[in-house]
């Protein structure tokens, strides 16, 4: 019941209007998501408005709202019921099940676009485009005017850090990356055919030492380097950033920077720039993903000729043009919001995340993350690998820390994304708790020890 009205509250921050018609709303999209199965059995109206502190005349408008629409029936003497055609058929009930999964932790991502101010808008102005067709290869000119007219709009960062290693690297290069790092660019390496070399980095990001060995050792394709390094929020600040890119201008190596991320900086300087010092041999990623919301899957690339040219080339190969719609959105959205307060709430939110995990987990172990969505934790003496399994059984999905190794290092460590709300961050810290203290989690600890993972370096 509690993890139940957790989703239910999170989804009552959407929209706007009365109470009933939003919880109507909530209800409807959990059984439509399959969150609840047909044939559950909701609680009732008093029990509902208990836990969610609302009237019980609230939540009976809304029941009967759902009666109208057919979501739910009466069972005389019995409760209310999710309808049979409510629901997918593919539907599991995972919210109300026993190892249900009811808390994400697993992905860096916004978790909803509530914090945003949606303009008013007609539809009919996001169809209209400059081109007619839609098809503006290189992007939208409106928002391309917004970023900084020199860019290449992509479907999202994954596709800008796809596209630039397809254009920088060939089957069996090498590729410089850090430790640890983002899976998504160690899947895109690894997806052309070449290998991902691991360089030491610190809390201030790569160590130029290493960088300069790794260069006349691996003689790289190139460099994938993070301005704030996603798991563990370390940023890049300018002095490391100009003395790792005059390194890498002197030995004529290219960097795609991925600046996914920059946007989220809580305390200090914001990130160094590659592109101020080697701006020729630089490819900058971005994203609208981690400020707006990721469902736009919008981003942009940003790099000298004739390195732009070649890198719509590519895309025009991938999928012609991005969505023409989702970009003009994204340029209304950027004109009504500043993120100040989405930062500020951020920010908050990491901090309530650490202050239950020294609470109820002390054993733990991490740096405070100064950017990003996410905690870099040590758990000492567990396979993470193992853990993540016998958490998603509890109800919480985290992301071990074989994922963000090119080497599968950092198996006892975990990414947390804190993005969540309180209210769930609070029941997923309860449920980790509980599987760090269970049977199943000492017997993956002891396998751990006994196979002498190396769980490489704390951060």
């Amino acid at each position: 019941m509690d993890q139940f009205a957790a989703l239910i509250r999170d989804r009552l921050r959407h929209g706007h209007g009365p109470l009933s018609r939003r919880l109507a709303a909530a209800l409807t999209d959990l059984a439509r998501t399959g969150a609840l199965s047909p044939g559950t059995r909701l609680p009732s109206e008093r029990d509902l408005a208990r836990v969610l502190d609302c009237s019980r005349g609230a939540v009976a408008a809304a029941f009967n709202a759902l009666f109208e629409d057919g979501v739910c029936e009466r069972r005389h003497g019995s409760g209310t019921y999710l309808a049979a055609g409510a629901g997918p058929e593919s539907a599991m009930g995972r919210l109300l099940r026993p190892g249900a999964v009811f808390a994400d932790l697993s992905t860096s991502v916004v978790p909803d676009p509530s914090h945003l101010r949606v303009p008013k808008l007609d539809p009919a102005d996001l169809l209209r485009t400059p081109s007619q067709h839609g098809y503006d290869l290189v992007g939208e000119p409106g928002l391309r005017e917004l970023l900084g007219d020199e860019v290449l709009i992509t479907g999202g960062a994954q596709q800008g850090i796809d596209l630039a290693t397809r254009c920088l690297a060939r089957p069996g290069d090498a590729v410089l990356v850090e430790k640890p790092t983002y899976p998504g660019a160690l899947a895109a390496i690894q997806g052309c055919g070449a290998r991902a070399v691991a360089v030491a980095t610190d809390h201030r990001g790569m160590r130029p030492d290493a960088l300069r060995d790794a260069i006349s050792r691996y003689r790289p394709a190139f460099g994938y380097v993070q301005a704030v390094r996603n798991p563990d929020g370390a940023v890049a600040d300018d002095d490391r950033v100009g003395e790792l890119a005059e390194t890498a201008r002197h030995a004529d190596l290219r960097i795609v920077e991925d600046r996914t991320l920059a946007e989220l900086v809580y305390e200090g300087a914001r990130p160094g720039r590659f592109a101020a010092t080697h701006p020729h041999g630089t490819i900058e990623v971005h994203s609208l993903s981690k400020v707006l919301w990721g469902g736009l899957r919008v981003g942009w690339l940003a790099a000298p000729e004739p390195l732009l040219a070649q890198l719509t080339e590519l895309k025009q190969t991938s999928d012609l043009a991005t969505s023409a719609v989702s970009q003009r959105l994204a340029a209304e959205l950027l004109r009504h919001n500043d993120f100040a307060s989405w930062r500020t709430e951020l920010a908050q939110r990491r901090d309530h995340l650490s202050a239950a995990l020294h609470r109820d987990i002390p054993q733990w172990t991490w740096d405070r993350p100064l950017g990003g969505l996410s905690l870099w934790v040590r758990l000492p003496g567990t396979d993470t690998d193992r853990f993540a399994e016998l958490a998603r059984g509890n109800g919480v999905a985290v992301a071990p820390g074989s994922l963000f190794s090119a080497d599968r290092r950092y198996r006892d460590h975990l990414r947390l994304s804190f993005a969540l709300s309180p209210e769930l961050l609070d029941q997923a810290v309860a449920a980790l708790a509980r599987t760090f203290r269970s049977k199943g989690h000492r017997a993956a600890s002891a396998v751990t020890d006994h196979n002498g993972d190396d769980p490489g370096p704390r951060i």
